[in-house]
């Protein structure tokens, strides 16, 4: 009997435990909630962004989140707006489907809703200040912030590169005068097939043209199976007045699906051209066998080009000797002309005759060569030793007339 009533009480016991364990439970948070209400202001709000400040690229919208949250111990009707617009902007406060103007907000509690921003298509690169107000239904209580966007300039985007270009030599050199030509090999790298179309861009005044490989037909357009390689060539001619320099050519090759596009560079090294030739035009003179005889004649630049090393060479008979003053020419200007004195001394055996003799101006790979008539005469010395035979043959002659004619 007495074992039966302590088991009662104690299972009374457990049962008043957890039923005040269960009280307390229950009724500890809503407690503890008006307990913190408590602490609260009457009244407070506040309105801030996600992000005070970002950076898009020329073109992008704009999309931040923006926190309300009502710090008072009453609930509160926020009304919102953008206060700041920056010229050429369109921005707003919104939900995932509508604009919003205001939002009700519990004790102690948050909103998140979006500032959406959008600029015009041309917007300049620069520094954008977005306001946001926040305020209660009554006016009361305000707050506000603000959102800078900083628009950087967008770089051009290339289309899928679905063409790839090679060229194993981009830069050429050569006179202005000369016509160059690049190889370009091609490849449709989309996988159907594709019309190119081929354009280029050069300095003004210049001659640029497109041809098959191995071929004078001028093209404008290629046509390229899925993978395929065509080898293109790029023919040039310079404005016959261009200036020695390095010059720029874009070409480009492109489809409604992709392009491609290499840079191409001429070195004009100008044109090199030379003149020769005597004042007077005369491309003759006289000589004694054995005795110099001198002849001025003429170089110029006739091109665009300066001319180097410039030096001179001749041809002439055997044991002939030809000799050049100056002997050579370091530089030669465009334009620019020099005299140059020769003097020739035939063989001490040369007959009386006409002699060619060749005089070559040479700078790397131009030159020039004029041609003169060298006619050798005997020296005086030897007609008056003919005449001096002919008068004592006569005077012999008269001799021998005298003395056997009056036997």
């Amino acid at each position: 009997m007495t074992i039966r009533k302590q088991g009662c009480s104690f299972l009374f016991g457990a049962l008043v435990f957890i039923a005040i364990a269960g009280l307390v439970i229950v009724t500890g948070t809503p407690v503890a909630g008006e307990e913190k209400k408590k602490n609260l202001p009457a009244r407070g709000i506040s309105v801030s962004p996600e992000y005070t400040g970002v950076i898009i690229s020329q073109g992008d919208d704009v999309s931040i989140d923006v926190i309300i949250t009502n710090r008072g111990r009453r609930d509160e009707n926020i009304d919102l707006k953008v206060t700041s617009i920056p010229e050429g902007w369109k921005a707003w406060i919104k939900t995932y489907s509508f604009g919003v103007t205001g939002v009700h907000v519990e004790s102690d509690k948050s909103k998140s809703l979006t500032l959406r921003a959008e600029p015009k298509e041309d917007m300049a690169p620069g520094s954008y200040t977005f306001g946001i107000d926040a305020r209660t239904a009554d006016g009361k209580l305000t707050s506000q912030s603000r959102v800078v966007v900083t628009v950087k300039e967008k770089k051009k985007e290339k289309k899928v590169k679905g063409i790839n270009i090679i060229t194993s030599y981009p830069v050429l050199k050569g006179p202005t005068d000369a016509k160059f030509e690049f190889s370009l090999e091609v490849e449709n790298k989309l996988d159907k097939d594709s019309i190119f179309n081929l354009t280029s861009k050069g300095p003004e005044n210049w001659e640029i043209n497109f041809k098959p490989a191995y071929e004078d037909k001028f093209i404008s357009s290629l046509r390229l199976k899925a993978g395929q390689i065509q080898t293109v060539a790029v023919q040039v001619k310079p404005y016959p007045l261009a200036t020695p320099d390095q010059y720029p050519i874009q070409v480009k090759v492109s489809s409604a699906e992709a392009e491609g596009d290499a840079s191409l560079t001429i070195v004009l090294t100008g044109t090199y051209k030379l003149d020769a030739g005597t004042a007077s035009g005369l491309l003759s003179l006289d000589a004694i066998r054995g005795k110099k005889a001198n002849l001025s004649f003429f170089i110029q630049n006739s091109g665009s080009g300066t001319l180097n090393n410039m030096q001179f060479l001749s041809i002439a008979p055997e044991n002939w000797k030809v000799e050049f003053s100056p002997e050579k020419a370091d530089v030669l200007a465009p334009e620019q002309l020099k005299q140059i004195e020769v003097s020739i001394t035939p063989s001490d055996q040369a007959l009386v005759g006409d002699y060619s003799v060749g005089i070559t101006a040479q700078a790397g790979r131009v030159s020039k060569t004029i041609e003169l008539r060298v006619t050798v005469k005997a020296s005086t010395a030897w007609g008056w030793i003919g005449v001096g035979i002919i008068v004592l043959v006569l005077g012999g002659l008269v001799f021998l007339f005298i003395r056997f004619g009056r036997r």
